[in-house]
């Protein structure tokens, strides 16, 4: 059988503006002092209530806020961030991965579907009507990232920007509870003996894409360099992953193939690690599959054991985490450890935050139906 061609080198893509709001609070700061400190943000759910429930936790920002308003302080963040005034942003692509909006259960004139959500965005912010919208898979936003970076790199766009947003709400704390998903000890311990499960978490992030040469015609100067993106599918099991990690070390592989790198220039990994007893497992044989023998040397840390699973706004969360951690040459903690796991043999950042002398971070996403993204994130 003929070898496939190699992928299309892509043109550079850089990050120029980021924005995010997460149980730890508002801003890029203090997402980041919360994943160092491997600090939990979990705590009893307020917002609504989860008598109903055997696990009554999640990582949640205080009062009843609304997706809507999230989303758009983020991304009013991420555009101010990158300076991206008016006359731009009505030039500019959006694409947002979204929950549907527990407001609709709570204010009769709230947004009743996830397009209604998206274009009052749009409007708020100045973007262009009825933007492209991804939902219903944990790889939502990371998709939505990569389709932005495909676009640039073939010329289609000069900049896109990319938002997403969830907030937990009892349909979906009853539904993971139901399930028998969530971590009944309260806490998520990835990639540790003795995980339970996951637990939910509020996430709202933005950023704004753009090519190298459009960015540097502004003046601006990229917070990372979007160098490789990949995605591949198991085609599987309706919820379980390949037990071999097939799926997701080819969306690793691609990612390097894209960026034309070798596993061993990857310094850090932000793993998708739910705390799920296959899901750990299976991510572990991927890392191992698609990194060789890198896997066994390359720091490797789950964000959500402290901010939670955010759903379709985990991939832009943690791809933000993975940014941030670059830049600040220090590794967030893989929370809530407690022994080793043989399915699991990789370089936890257990304890403390580990500095680091890193020039790239992967930051990796899967869901549902056997979808595995992988994105590639370089310093600037």
């Amino acid at each position: 059988m003929a070898s496939l061609p190699p992928a299309a080198e892509p043109g550079p893509v850089v990050i120029t503006g980021m924005g995010v709001t997460s149980a730890f609070g508002r801003g890029p700061a203090a997402l980041l002092d919360g994943v160092l400190s491997g600090t939990p943000a979990f705590a009893p759910v307020t917002r609504f209530s989860a008598e109903h429930c055997r696990v009554k936790v999640a990582a949640q920002l205080p009062g009843t806020p609304l997706l809507a308003d999230e989303i758009s302080a983020a991304l009013e963040d991420a555009c101010t961030d990158a300076g991206a005034g008016p006359e731009l942003r009505a030039r500019t692509t959006l694409l947002l991965a979204l929950h549907s909006d527990p407001a609709a259960a709570r204010d009769a004139a709230a947004d009743r579907t996830v397009g209604d959500t998206a274009g009052l965005v749009a409007a708020r912010c100045g973007f262009p009507a009825a933007p492209r919208v991804y939902s219903a898979a944990c790889v939502a936003a990371s998709t939505a990232v990569a389709d932005a970076a495909a676009m640039i790199a073939s010329g289609q766009a000069d900049r896109v920007a990319v938002a997403a947003g969830f907030l937990v709400d009892n349909d979906s704390l009853a539904l993971f509870d139901a399930g028998r998903a969530l971590a009944v000890d309260g806490q998520v311990r990835p990639f540790s003996a003795g995980r339970r499960g996951l637990l939910l978490g509020d996430g709202v992030a933005a950023v704004l894409l753009e090519s190298a040469a459009a960015a540097r015609d502004r003046g601006i100067r990229p917070a990372a360099v979007l160098a490789g993106w990949g995605r591949a599918g198991d085609a599987y099991h309706v919820v379980q992953p390949r037990p071999d990690g097939s799926g997701l070390a080819r969306a690793i592989t691609s990612a390097l193939r894209r960026a034309q790198l070798d596993p061993a220039d990857v310094g850090y990994v932000n793993a998708n690690g739910t705390g799920t007893s296959f899901s750990d497992a299976a991510e572990a044989a991927a890392l191992h599959r698609g990194l060789g023998p890198a896997a066994e040397r390359v720091p490797v840390s789950s964000t959500k054991s402290v901010h939670g699973h955010a759903l379709e706004a985990s991939g832009l969360l943690e791809l933000i985490v993975a940014v941030l951690a670059l830049r600040e040459q220090r590794l967030p903690v893989n929370a809530g450890y407690l022994g080793p796991d043989q399915d699991c043999q990789l370089d936890l950042v257990l304890g403390a935050a580990r500095e680091a002398g890193l020039r790239y971070a992967l930051s990796l996403n899967a869901a549902f139906g056997g979808a595995n993204t992988a994105l590639l994130v370089g310093a600037a």
